[in-house]
């Protein structure tokens, strides 16, 4: 028998991606969401990219007696927990929503875990946990210090996993901090579909490239960079899904956190340049003032993932664009306006 993995968030963006990956890997998937921030036409086209079926649980992590029920159900060998709220305006907006939402949906993610004797973790952390990084590229041992309730929440619950990893030695806990995720499945069957304004660089360009957006807007023009803007690790979302692959293969002892990035840097300017060749025509931008918060510069050492679990990122920032626009331009309107699988 396959191994089975719950995959919590698994309608998301990365999580969707990550069940191609588990899918078509031989696994067994059962996915468990609440769809407040994703749909479930992206499940309904994984299955139809694999040719083969995973299923599904209407769970909010909220829920204690339904996450008992979905572990019983599944009983799974790991989880791959990526459900949470991930906006960091909204997360200064309303603290305590984001800080219930992730950390308490941790917590009773872990206690059912606990309950239903499953101790294997991987965890969708978030390279916010470094704030403003005191120098690049950025390795797992730099200084924690998050800048938003968004990023404390991701950086809550690694603590917690420390914490009860050093109580419990028989957990396997993976904290993977990613850097900034872009692109979609080659296919062009699923991508990124933010709700609202893109808060994102590359779904903003695409919405630009589709008529949705009049212009970018690049803040800030006079940074310490080969080109005076903002300089970012992208990376492609199906390196991420791979690296989870990658985390169930190699589990660590205890609890371990692993960069997900390439290691290396591309500034804002780069990316509208290798957006506009990947669309087939110049992409519009106006420079503005600076945001308060931002940072110069923020990249990964990814070394660590290498030694640790064998993984790479492999996909270049060409094909991220290309596969982004090929997603975009297929569907204008993300899965609001689903095709047939």
């Amino acid at each position: 028998m396959a191994d089975t993995i719950l995959v919590t968030g698994g309608a998301g963006y990365i999580g969707s991606h990550t069940c191609v990956e588990l899918l078509c890997a031989g696994y067994q998937v059962v996915v468990v969401d609440n769809l407040c921030n994703s749909s479930r036409a992206a499940l309904e086209r994984v299955q139809a990219i694999c040719g083969r079926s995973l299923e599904f649980l209407a769970v909010d992590l909220a829920d204690a007696p339904a996450l008992d029920a979905a572990m019983l159900r599944a009983r799974p060998s790991a989880v791959i927990h990526f459900a949470g709220l991930k906006s960091v305006g909204g997360s200064v907006a309303q603290p305590l929503a984001y800080f219930h939402n992730n950390v308490t949906g941790t917590i009773n993610l872990l206690l059912a875990m606990q309950r239903h004797g499953c101790r294997r973790l991987v965890f969708s952390s978030s390279a916010t946990v470094y704030g403003d990084p005191e120098r690049v590229p950025i390795s797992e041992d730099a200084r924690l210090r998050t800048t938003n309730p968004y990023g404390r929440s991701k950086l809550m619950i690694e603590d917690m996993c420390r914490d009860l990893a050093h109580a419990d030695p028989s957990w396997s806990i993976t904290l993977l901090r990613y850097f900034n995720p872009i692109g979609a499945h080659h296919s062009g069957r699923i991508g990124e579909h933010p709700n609202g304004t893109p808060n994102n660089l590359m779904p903003y360009l695409m919405q630009v490239a589709v008529g949705k957006r009049a212009e970018l807007s690049i803040y800030g023009r006079d940074y310490p960079t080969h080109d005076g803007t903002g300089v970012r690790d992208y990376i492609h979302v199906v390196d991420l899904a791979l690296g989870h692959l990658a985390a169930l293969a190699h589990p660590v002892a205890g609890c371990q956190a692993i960069n997900l990035g390439t290691g290396q840097g591309v500034s804002v300017l780069d990316m509208v340049r290798a957006a506009s060749a990947a669309v087939g025509r110049e992409l519009p931008y106006r420079f503005v003032a600076r945001r308060p918060g931002d940072v110069a510069a923020v990249f990964a050492d990814a070394s660590l993932a290498q030694r640790v679990l064998g993984w790479t990122a492999t996909r270049p920032l060409e094909q991220m664009c290309a596969d982004s626009w090929r997603w975009q331009s297929a569907n204008p309107e993300g899965y609001g306006a689903v095709a047939p699988p």
